[in-house]
This record gives structure tokens, C-alpha cells and sequence, in this order.
């Protein structure tokens, strides 16, 4: 009996140790021309520090001046100056219309000065992915899909003899997206790159989901962050400060499409969404619509009030990065 006793002991610890296992995330993300990119973000560094998250790469899907610097700036601010960093060499070139891109350069630490000290996303991408175990990565992406499928149609290189879909199909658990409007409709991260959006969601290997714009247009978030006086120097506040009263409709706080993109991505979705099921398509002109015939794909759908979500999505994104460690004491 006691022998059956600790093999079932045995059995539960390691049961609760793989669910325990940080998820290895590269975040694809095009940092503007909207700021829920920066909740994003936070949030993703956050949920590292919870021991929820590895970051593997931070790569970009739009190619403005500085959004590698920009995208170094949180990494330093959050304790990680040193993940990779990679940019598209083509594609679009889109940043913030509220120029908190340039506060941020201006104001903050960050090593990486111009787009041209990191390389392609891609390779960024190749060498990430390559490294890892089998079917041990989620990319959560939250831009265009650029860089997804310029990586699908890679061939072999130093990192691996795998082409860009056999690379993927290997190491890539879940792609998790924010992008398309369900049933259907017009969604800006999916339009503005409709053939890349094609190609992904026709030809991705592994399974994906989908953060579709009606989930996170009604999660308002960001005001009980600029009203904080406890915290201070934070590039995430100051993005929100300086946005938040540029637009008459962010009054109560901007939408927060990218952040439940990325609170499922590492969270799962079962705590707050179930799925709907079938396949996304899109036409030339960038409309997406669902096929509830198809399979390997999935929307998110409601389960939990969305109150929940935004109550959760403010609280991380006022997150402060742990301090360098004292002589054995860690502070935050």
C-alpha cells in the first residue's frame, strides 16, 4: 500500500511539475503603430519573472527607425538586455502616430542604437527555434505576419537542414495570434500584409489560435498604470501616459487585442475563452472568413466575464521588474 502511496506521490509531482514548466515564447510583435504592443510586452516579462514564461526572442514585424532600439529598451528595463532581437529586411515600415517610440529612445537604456545591428528576423527566428526541443515552442505573434511566413519559406542553413516549414512543424507547439475578426471582417493585423496572412494561415503546420479583434476591443486597460504614483521611470507607464490622452475613445483606457494574445499564449485559454473550432481564410483584399468545416485552427470565444481579463491585464502591466540581487536579498 505505502509503496502504491508514493508511486502515485511520485506520479502527481511530476505531473504538476510539467504543468509548472515555463513556456518557451518568441513574441513577434510590430511595437506601433498601436501601444497595446507595449501591455504586451510588459505582460510577457512579467509572466517570465512569475517563472511562467522563457523568452527565446523579442523580433519585429515592421522595420521603422529604432523599433529594434525600442524593443531593447524593455528588455533592458525588465532585466533581459540580452534576448535576441530581430528585424524584418523588407515588409512594412509602420511606428506610432503618438511618438512615444522617440520618449523612449530618449529617456531610457537600451545598447542597440539602429535596426542594422540586429539581423533578420528570421534568422532570428531559424537559430531560436533550432535550439530547442521538439514541439517545445509557442510563438505568439501579435503583428503582421511578415515574418512568419517569410520563416515558412526558408531553406536550410548553419541552424538546421530543415526547411522553414519542416523547422516548424518540428520545434513549434502553438502559434497563438491576435489577428481577424470572427466569423468575419476586416482586421488590421491580418490586412495590412494579406499575402503573408494567406500563406500562414493556409500553410502553418501546427496548430493555431486565434485572438480575434471583439476580444480584446472591449478589455480597456492602462488607467490605474498612468495614475499609480508609486511607480516611476517605467517605459510602459509612460507609453500609456502619453497616448492615453491623445484619443478622445482611450479615455477609460486602450483596447487590449495584443495582451490576451499573450496571456493565452503562456496562461492557456481555458481560464477565461473555449474555442471555436475550424479554419481561418484570406482574400486578396485581407477579409478573413471561417470555415467551421476546417480543422487545426481555432477562435477564441468568451467564458468568463471580460472584466475578469481586464482586471488581470491591468494588474500585470503595472508589473515592476525584480532588482539585481544584494548581498542574498532579492527586491522588487
Amino acid at each position: 500500500m505505502r509503496y502504491k502511496l508514493l508511486l502515485l506521490c511520485l506520479l502527481l509531482t511530476s505531473v504538476c511539475s510539467a504543468q509548472q514548466k515555463p513556456v518557451n515564447v518568441i513574441f513577434d510583435s510590430d511595437m506601433g503603430p498601436d501601444y497595446d504592443d507595449v501591455g504586451a510586452i510588459a505582460i510577457l516579462h512579467a509572466l517570465a519573472d512569475k517563472d511562467e514564461a522563457h523568452i527565446l526572442a523579442t523580433v519585429a514585424s515592421t522595420r521603422y527607425d529604432g523599433v529594434a532600439g525600442v524593443m531593447n529598451v524593455f528588455n533592458t528595463y525588465f532585466k533581459r538586455p540580452n534576448i535576441p532581437i530581430g528585424i524584418p529586411k523588407d515588409g512594412l515600415d509602420l511606428r506610432d502616430w503618438q511618438h512615444w517610440s522617440d520618449t523612449l529612445l530618449a529617456k531610457y537604456p537600451h545598447k542597440i542604437k539602429s535596426n542594422d545591428e540586429v539581423p533578420d528576423a528570421v534568422q532570428v527566428y531559424r537559430k531560436a527555434l533550432a535550439s530547442q526541443l521538439d514541439h517545445s515552442v509557442t510563438i505568439v505573434t501579435v503583428g503582421f505576419l511578415t515574418n512568419l511566413s517569410n520563416l515558412l519559406n526558408t531553406g536550410a542553413d548553419e541552424y538546421s537542414k530543415l526547411n522553414g516549414k519542416e523547422l516548424v512543424a518540428h520545434k513549434v507547439k502553438l502559434l497563438v495570434c491576435m489577428a481577424g475578426r470572427f466569423p468575419s471582417g476586416y482586421e488590421f493585423n491580418v490586412m495590412k500584409d494579406a499575402k503573408a496572412s494567406q500563406d500562414v494561415y493556409t500553410n502553418w503546420p501546427t496548430q493555431i489560435i486565434l485572438s480575434g479583434f471583439e476580444i480584446g476591443a472591449k478589455v480597456l486597460v492602462g488607467v490605474p498604470l498612468i495614475h499609480n504614483d508609486a511607480i516611476e521611470n517605467d517605459p510602459v507607464k509612460d507609453v500609456f501616459r502619453i497616448s492615453i490622452p491623445m484619443a478622445k475613445e482611450d479615455s477609460l483606457g486602450r483596447k487590449s487585442w495584443d495582451e490576451t494574445a499573450v496571456l493565452v499564449a503562456i496562461k492557456g485559454y481555458s481560464p477565461y475563452y473555449n474555442l471555436h473550432h475550424g479554419r481561418m481564410s484570406v482574400a486578396d483584399d485581407g477579409k478573413n472568413t471561417w470555415d467551421d468545416n476546417g480543422n487545426g485552427q481555432a477562435y477564441l470565444v468568451e467564458k468568463v466575464d471580460y472584466k475578469e481579463v481586464e482586471k488581470l491585464i491591468n494588474e500585470l502591466i503595472q508589473y515592476q521588474p525584480i532588482k539585481k540581487q544584494k548581498a542574498g536579498v532579492v527586491s522588487h
